[in-house]
């Protein structure tokens, strides 16, 4: 795989990790009403301030590279969550609840099936080929 592609992938999804990450620590995320209603038995200042400060600290360990298929796992899993939207409040995801017609909130989430597939590819990347395996054996 291509190492500038992955370096590329790498810092475009920390980007993304930080920057939301920020926006939730300093209570300016356009989606902090919605996330609290996804999740209404956690205080909402505590919440966001507990993913805010995950995402920016997987930015940062995107950025890093260091142990990589752990930081993409935790990614993802952490991305899984945002889908508890579509079955906790159907009626904000859905346009007269009809699955094939998302509203803006529907959309932010289904998104993230590309952040899910981005970092599914990070966590291939980070993986050592059969043959780099082989070889490493070898030695």
């Amino acid at each position: 795989m291509n190492a500038r592609a992955i370096a590329l992938l790498r810092g475009s999804l920390g980007l993304v990790f930080v920057w939301f990450g920020a926006l939730k620590l300093a209570d300016l995320t356009p989606v902090a009403d919605l996330v609290a209603r996804t999740v209404p038995w956690l205080d909402r200042p505590l919440l966001l301030a507990s993913l805010g400060a995950a995402e920016v600290a997987l930015g940062v360990a995107l950025w890093l590279g260091r142990l990589l298929r752990w930081v993409a796992g935790v990614a993802v899993a952490h991305l899984l969550g945002t889908f508890l939207v579509l079955v906790v409040q159907p009626q904000v995801a859905f346009q007269a609840g009809n699955p094939l017609l998302l509203t803006t909130e529907g959309e932010f989430v289904v998104k993230n099936l590309v952040l899910i597939t981005a970092c599914l590819v990070l966590m291939a990347a980070g993986q050592p080929q059969r043959s780099e395996a082989l070889i490493g054996a070898g030695e």
